[in-house]
């Protein structure tokens, strides 16, 4: 049993020294996570959440007071340019123009008759000359034969007075053929001012129609029959009888970051998602690019705000659809997807690698570093951003070495490199809190422990 016992100490004095021994050997190390600087396909995305609008649409607002007696059309309906889609009570406007239009064809009537007068005098004119031409003879006859001393007086005055009577005769067919064509024209102009009301009387009545202003669909209804409806007026918005949307022409106008909105361009790809239709992407491109931005709490633009509030902003950003879709809605929640920048086979790491270092810190063993990290003067002093890279000591231990780099676009996951690194380099990507702290020709240890998995219990 003593004999157990001993050898049961020294197993344990064994396994003691060992895990010493392991303990002290590592105590000098870091674990850290690394990756490899590679060559692959890069994209920039600029997220952007909103809702699908068509790019044309018209609220039909009342245009006259009464009661609506008709809605032709529901929401969800199609309609064509020039449709009657609703009426308003119209009795009076109805009333007015049929009374027009009776003044009017006897207006017509007048004129008729006043044309009639006209020629009635022209033909009493041609009968007056015609007489007076006659008389004009016979007291021309009379005359001659007064001075031959063969009429007598009594017949020389009445030859005399029939002419006379003839040319007045003549004069008064004249004026009353004046007085015939001044009240043609009188009446004429009466009739055009009559037909002038008439027309304002045609426009009050159709202004109790609403039409279709163009081809659409029918897509917020916020009244029914019976409901009455008013005009607006100044600085009053009136009642809408309905929202026609044009659907052939779809937009997403979404809110874009102010950060990102610097990148974003007319003309560049997108891709749509709409949450009420899972597992499709809608193909558009930038359309129009808000030069305003919109206070994120309220909306709106900065121009009209009176706050002077440091709150976030965002711009809108209109993507139109490059194939509209009869499932899409007005209203429906989307979010876009903008490529802004796009570049092929070019190195790239993960962002997450990146760090930054001070100007001012040591960073021994390492010239590239020492040079950059020389002290600055004046504001030209800036950090320097750049990796920590993995290379081996004489005693083939791995350790860091904080390199510079410039970088270009960044994609979702990783970004790319311009200069300070090539392909294959090995770096330093975590864990977060252990790349923050390391420092220049640290010990470190790849950590290869693969991070727990929760199971169907957890």
């Amino acid at each position: 049993m003593k004999k157990i016992l001993l050898i049961a100490l020294a197993v344990l004095v064994v396994a003691g020294l060992i895990t010493f021994m392991v303990i002290k050997q590592q105590s000098g190390y870091t674990k850290v996570l690394t990756a490899k600087v590679v060559r692959q396909d890069l994209t920039t995305v600029v997220s952007g959440t909103g809702q699908i609008k068509p790019k044309t649409y018209a609220n039909l607002g009342a245009t006259a007071m009464g009661r609506i007696t008709h809605l032709y059309v529901k929401e969800g309906d199609h309609v064509k340019k020039g449709q009657l889609v609703a009426t308003v009570e119209n009795v009076q406007q109805t009333a007015q123009v049929a009374g027009q239009q009776a003044a009017i064809s006897a207006a017509k009537t007048d004129i008729n008759s006043y044309i009639a007068a006209e020629k009635t005098a022209e033909a009493n004119i041609e009968h007056a000359r015609a007489d007076l031409e006659q008389k004009k003879l016979d007291w021309d006859r009379a005359q001659n034969l007064y001075k031959a001393g063969i009429l007598a007086k009594q017949d020389y005055d009445a030859k005399k007075a029939a002419y006379d009577t003839d040319v007045a005769t003549l004069d008064q067919n004249i004026a009353q053929l004046n007085q015939a064509k001044a009240q043609t024209d009188s009446a004429r102009g009466h009739l055009g001012t009559q037909v002038a009301t008439l027309r304002a009387n045609k426009n009050a009545l159709e202004l109790t129609n609403a039409i279709a202003p163009f081809d659409g669909i029918v897509t917020n209804q916020p009244v029914r029959e019976g409901e009455t409806v008013v005009e607006g007026i100044q600085n009053t918005e009136g009642s809408t009888f309905m929202t026609v949307a044009d659907m052939s022409v779809i937009t997403a106008e979404v809110k874009v970051d102010e950060t990102d909105i610097v990148n974003v361009k007319i003309g560049q790809p997108a891709d749509v998602t709409v949450d009420a239709i899972p597992g499709r992407i809608f193909k558009g491109h930038v359309t129009l690019v808000g030069d305003q931005a919109l206070l994120r709490s309220t909306g709106v633009a900065t121009s009209q705000s009176t706050s002077g509030t440091e709150e976030a902003k965002d711009f809108k950003v209109v993507v139109t659809l490059d194939k509209p879709d009869d499932a899409l809605r007005p209203g429906l929640s989307t979010t876009a997807k903008i490529t802004t920048a796009s570049k092929a086979n070019v190195l790239a790491l993960p962002i997450q690698a990146l760090t930054i270092k001070p100007p001012d810190t040591p960073a021994p063993g390492s010239a590239n570093v020492q040079a950059a990290t020389k002290p600055a003067s004046g504001p030209a002093a800036a950090d320097q951003q750049g990796v920590f890279v993995v290379d081996k000591d004489k005693n083939g231990r791995l350790r860091t070495h904080f390199v510079p780099v410039t970088t270009g676009i960044t994609g979702a996951t990783q970004i790319e490199v311009l200069s300070g690194l090539k392909e294959g380099d090995e770096i330093v990507t975590g864990p977060y809190k252990t790349l923050r702290g390391l420092k220049e020709n640290a010990l470190i240890k790849r950590d290869t422990e693969k991070p727990p998995t929760p199971n169907s219990t957890t």
